[in-house]
């Protein structure tokens, strides 16, 4: 039976900066959720959370948007990749990007889609490198490159600024493709930024956006955005053929709504960038006083991630209070997330077991 206190169950870990997916659930969406929880709606859309949020998404994005909620990420990458792409099409994206790498060839063997990825610089893409693959137009023997795919915020916590989407947005449709955006932690890249939505979407040039949620504390609630409908086809249709169409999709747009109605995607995401500046700005102060810790961050923060170098001896310390993962881009990289729930105290905490090692 699970515990009546205000103790953690026992099969909880402790407080986890090996990803913000770990967390829980935002008090305010869960209340939200409990809100939508009650009679019956209509079903596969019909309900008014979803005619409400589809309202939210041309305030937050622009008249044209078209908003469908999924279940999470990967489905609404492959999704809205598969609607924008014909089957000789093929997508170019950074070898670090969450489709290439951590999707398990979904994009390919779901989507019907051929990967075209490119080596970026802290996970960025430019039009310079996206060009490496815009070749071989009209030859039968090439799968044709049709879509520029980035993630926003980028696999190695980076943020690109709007000027260098509207850069790649115009490369893009130079080369008659279209730009799409893999939002998963978008709120994160425009809380750092410090602008709206929309300016690092639509008003940038941006055709199609999978919006995220879950990881900014919803469960399981994700959307693909149409910021250019006529850049895809079919949607109605391969959301159900891709297994993304909830039947109870009150329950998904409720969540939604509770994130992106108001502001507490900005609230949560701020928050989350906070904590990981302070913990790199520890980590930092920690190097500086006494460099042969081997203490080292990799890439900028810029959202909730702090990628750093650790010695082992110091990262099985610290794992002994905090769960966190090695990273796969090298020896000794390790990857350290901030949640809607971080707090202070927990950064300190970790810091203090960095140290003492």
């Amino acid at each position: 039976m699970v515990n009546s206190t205000d103790a953690p169950p026992s099969f909880l870990t402790p407080k986890s900066f090996a990803s913000d997916n770990w967390g829980g659930m935002h008090p305010e969406v869960l209340a939200a959720l409990t809100a939508a929880n009650r009679g019956h709606a209509a079903a596969y859309g019909g309900d008014p959370w979803t005619a409400r949020f589809a309202e939210v998404t041309k305030e937050l994005f622009g008249a044209e948007a078209e908003a469908y909620p999924v279940f999470n990420g990967t489905g609404a990458n492959v999704l809205a990749l598969q609607a924008a792409l014909p089957r000789w099409g093929a997508v170019i994206c950074a070898r670090t990007a969450h489709i290439n790498f951590d999707e398990t060839g979904a994009p390919e063997k779901t989507g019907g889609l051929k990967l075209l990825p490119v080596d970026a610089p802290n996970g960025k893409i430019t039009p310079e490198l996206a060009a490496r693959e815009t070749w071989g137009y009209g030859s039968e023997h090439r799968a044709q490159p049709l879509a520029i795919s980035i993630a926003q915020v980028t696999e190695t916590g980076t943020c690109y600024t709007p000027e260098e989407i509207r850069a790649l947005a115009d490369f893009a449709h130079e080369h008659g493709m279209v730009l799409h955006i893999d939002g998963s932690r978008i709120s994160n890249a425009a809380a750092h930024l410090g602008v709206s939505l929309a300016a690092i979407t639509s008003e940038a040039g941006a055709d199609l956006l999978s919006l995220g949620g879950t990881k900014n504390g919803l469960l399981g609630a994700e959307a693909v955005i149409l910021l250019r409908p006529d850049a895809a086809q079919g949607m109605k249709f391969l959301r159900k053929i891709n297994l993304q169409l909830p039947s109870k999709m009150r329950f998904v747009s409720a969540q939604l709504l509770a994130l992106y109605e108001g502001e507490l995607w900005r609230r949560s995401a701020a928050h989350t960038n906070a904590m990981a500046a302070r913990l790199a700005r520890g980590i930092e102060t920690l190097a500086a006083q006494d460099p042969s810790r081997g203490l080292r961050i990799l890439f900028p923060v810029e959202s909730n991630a702090v990628f750093v170098q650790l010695p082992p001896e110091v990262a099985a310390h610290a794992q002994q209070r905090f769960t966190f993962g090695a990273w796969p881009g090298g020896a000794d990289q390790y990857r350290l997330m901030c949640a809607f729930d971080t707090t202070e105290e927990e950064v300190d905490a970790l810091l203090e077991a960095l140290a003492g090692a």
